[in-house]
């Protein structure tokens, strides 16, 4: 076989080991604690008066 030549069992070998997953012990989910805060009080208008003011300096 060549450099490069298509082997349609390596492929299939390849495709096996990428099905499956491993999971080891260490691989638990992380707990986290917080909260997330926005401020969602502007307006479309007022952004976009914002965004033209900011703009033209």
């Amino acid at each position: 076989m060549s450099l490069g030549a298509y082997d349609e069992d390596e492929h299939e070998r390849r495709e096996r080991k990428n099905a499956t997953v491993d999971m080891s012990e260490d691989d638990t989910r992380s707990s986290y604690e917080g909260a997330v805060e926005y401020d969602s009080g502007e307006s479309a208008d007022e952004l976009l008066a914002q965004f033209e003011e900011i703009k033209s300096d």
